[in-house]
């Protein structure tokens, strides 16, 4: 879990920039426009510091949120979701433009550099169906582009294994706690963080130059 890489020696902060190859994820075939100023993408991918943080850098991106979605509200706090009991899983609301950054594009950096499809409620370190890969659509629109990309990126055999990213329809999604907010962004010197996460961050600026963004856009005043 998270905590573990705490007692890690420096030596696995290090090793934990040399990242290895991930295969070239092309971009969808199916990726109509939206006429609308503002659009919305939930996703879940493992813990949401990491997606929050590449999210928080992609140019066209308003706001990336930290929550919960799945469950309930009764049940959307950290460590009732920790249990991976309560049908939560830890998940980002992003925000964004879709005249600078599409829903499809969002989707491609998601399969990119986010996080594994192929793996089964974890990510990495992280186990439990609260850490599951889930899309979570909120129109038929955004359900196509997303059942579609996932049919090709396995008809392209993209990836060693099945992509085991579900498309669901979206439910009330529950902002995190606050300090889990642009948590990336406030320590990035964490252990977990620089092992996991800033080699997502580099990725995104390799892989998407033209979409990556120097100065990250956060929820908290002050984070960035």
């Amino acid at each position: 879990m998270r905590g573990s890489f705490l007692l890690f020696p420096l030596l696995a902060m290090a090793l934990g920039g040399m990242a290895q190859a991930s295969p070239v994820v092309p971009p969808p075939a199916y990726n109509p426009a939206v006429e609308a100023p503002h659009e919305t993408a939930i996703l879940s991918g493992g813990c949401f510091w990491g997606v929050q943080g590449v999210f928080e850098h992609v140019k066209g991106v308003e706001q990336a949120l930290s929550g919960y979605i799945g469950g309930t509200a009764a049940t959307a706090h950290y460590e009732m979701v920790s249990t991976g009991t309560t049908g939560q899983a830890e998940s980002v609301k992003v925000t964004f433009d879709p005249r600078l950054v599409s829903f499809g594009q969002i989707l491609q950096i998601y399969f990119a550099v986010t996080a594994n499809p192929t793996e089964l409620n974890y990510q990495g370190p992280d186990h439990g169906t609260q850490y599951r890969g889930e899309i979570w659509f909120e129109t038929p629109r955004q359900k196509e582009i997303a059942t579609r990309y996932i049919a090709q990126l396995t008809a392209a055999h993209v990836f060693r294994a099945p992509i085991v990213t579900q498309v669901a329809p979206a439910m009330a999604f529950y902002p995190a706690e606050t300090y889990h907010q642009d948590f990336l962004v406030r320590h990035p010197d964490n252990p977990y963080i620089v092992y996991n996460d800033l080699p997502k961050i580099q990725a995104l600026h390799v892989q998407f130059p033209a979409l990556y963004r120097a100065d990250p856009v956060t929820v908290l005043k002050g984070s960035s």
